[in-house]
């Protein structure tokens, strides 16, 4: 348990894990909290007991902070589906506010396994050539990345990044590739980071507002939340009472 709060300690306090917390809570940009999320999101953040000690759907016994939800092996495979989902028509969007055009999980682009990247942009970003993305989503109090999310904020992001890469090493070298890792403690490994920054730059220049990197790792950070919440309450087994 030492580790798991050392850990939650060194993500809470890297740039960017708590951008959530300055968003206004405007829900007509999908920026607002129910307030069950902001109770989950909230003791998730500080450690705090969220729930009686329960069974999980999958039948893993569930303690009082409520971690085992985020990492359910029923629970995500169609909830994170759906966060990766959102998350990339959220890049999609930031692309096109920095009027770029793109197209998401795009025909003739195939990686290792068979499997399409997110997007592709469809003018050349750098040195000539378009960009591919792919979004992938790690839990950072998993036991696998524990000891590396130990030592630095971002490190399972970056296991992750390193791990989806290599389904990427036989990608045509005509697109540059971007891997955007993200953590459910809200860091991201660095060239995520970078990336994020440069396209929020790209957006000024055409909004002309220098606040457009807030606003869009705000964006990013509300809907990884949002999404933690829902792997927590869906640990309950259907007909659990949530009122503690």
């Amino acid at each position: 348990m030492k580790i798991v709060s050392l850990v939650r300690f060194i993500a809470a306090a890297s740039p960017n894990c708590g951008d959530w917390l300055h968003a206004l809570p405007i829900a007509a940009c999908g920026l607002r909290f129910d307030d069950e999320a902001v109770r989950v999101v909230v003791g998730l953040r500080l450690g705090i007991i969220l729930c009686v000690p329960h069974t999980c759907r999958c039948g893993t016994e569930v303690d009082a902070r409520g971690l085992h939800g985020l990492t359910c092996k029923l629970a995500p495979g169609r909830i994170a589906k759906h966060q990766v989902g959102l998350l990339n028509d959220l890049v999609s969007r930031a692309f096109a506010s920095a009027s770029i055009p793109v197209t998401k999980e795009p025909v003739g682009l195939l990686r290792s396994d068979g499997k399409r990247p997110d997007g592709v942009t469809l003018v050349p970003l750098q040195s000539g050539k378009p960009l591919t993305w792919d979004v992938t989503v790690t839990h950072t109090l998993a036991a696998s990345y524990l000891s590396s999310s130990a030592r630095e904020a971002g490190a399972a992001a970056e296991l992750a990044a390193n791990r989806k890469s290599a389904k990427y090493a036989d990608f045509p070298q005509s697109h540059l590739f971007q891997l955007i890792a993200l953590e459910t403690l809200g860091s991201m490994n660095s060239s995520t980071v970078s990336f994020f920054s440069d396209l929020s730059r790209r957006i000024s220049t055409i909004s002309g507002d220098i606040r457009e990197s807030s606003y869009l790792f705000q964006r990013i950070a509300i809907t990884i939340q949002r999404f933690n919440s829902v792997l927590f309450g869906d640990s309950f087994l259907p007909g659990d009472d949530f009122d503690f």
